[in-house]
């Protein structure tokens, strides 16, 4: 992929930032698209869901090993897709810990059990929105899925992570890395997976053949059915983040593998 068709394949008006770190300073190293343009996140809010419970964490508030969810799932399995819940609410369940089993449900119910009667918006608000600067962003909708705003924005989330930012470097890692990394499963839209890795919000690529392209198998993130993505690797300091005007489908899971690649090459060669 030439750097004269960065979006070749992708089809409607894709937004994105190449980017790495540099001393912790970040660089541009390409970027695409309207970046100001305030879109749906759809399952990258979970990248949003899980840095704020990563402030939870610092700040004492809740433990992951707190038993908050269902049949005494941990916020550790919530977060994790490994507490047995389906996808949705009514969906079939498995026994906690022994399936990786991608819930929104599970997500969704690790927030409602810290907020309880408060607004998820406003939680979230309070502990990234508002103190990153993420001043497009916000929750509309279940914390699931629901985060609109910008590729700037997303751009914020991304170097947060990688930095870290807002987070202790320590809590970072324990959520970057693989919680009970044998766990099988499927990754949607691109099939089982046996071991199927996954953080505490973050995928983790592992072995798995699909999306994230060569990108080292500690390397992490999350898309969603937005046509949004974020991908990241600590070790070499290089992440892409992306947001689309067109839904995820059989385009994408043809595209990224290739695209992802190639933007971490672009990346690693700045």
């Amino acid at each position: 992929m030439s750097t004269n068709s960065l979006s070749a394949g992708w089809p409607g008006s894709p937004s994105f930032v190449v980017f790495r770190l540099d001393g912790g300073i970040v660089q541009r190293v390409v970027q695409e698209g309207d970046l100001d343009d305030v879109r749906p996140w759809a399952s990258v809010s979970k990248m949003a869901v899980a840095m704020a419970f990563g402030v939870e964490v610092d700040w004492g508030l809740h433990k992951l090993t707190e038993s908050i969810g269902p049949r005494g799932a941990t916020l550790s399995n919530l977060l994790s897709h490994s507490s047995g819940l389906g996808l949705e609410e009514d969906d079939p369940v498995v026994d906690v810990g022994t399936k990786r089993v991608y819930s929104n449900y599970a997500i969704d119910c690790a927030v409602q059990a810290v907020v309880g009667d408060n607004d998820p918006a406003q939680w979230l608000e309070y502990r990234l929105f508002g103190g990153f600067g993420m001043s497009t962003t916000r929750l509309e909708g279940r914390p699931s899925s629901g985060v609109v705003g910008s590729t700037e924005d997303l751009l914020r989330l991304g170097v947060a992570w990688l930095r870290p930012d807002g987070i202790a470097k320590e809590t970072r890692d324990r959520f970057i890395t693989p919680f009970i990394p044998t766990l099988d499963g499927i990754v949607p839209g691109f099939g089982r997976f046996s071991p199927c890795p996954w953080g505490l919000g973050p995928e983790v690529r592992g072995d798995k053949q699909h999306w994230m392209g060569d990108w080292p198998a500690e390397s992490f993130g999350h898309f969603g059915q937005s046509g949004a993505l974020m991908l990241l690797n600590v070790q070499e300091n290089v992440g892409v983040v992306a947001t689309s005007t067109e839904n995820f489908g059989p385009w994408a899971v043809k595209l990224w593998p290739e695209w992802t690649s190639a933007m971490r090459k672009l990346a690693l060669a700045s």
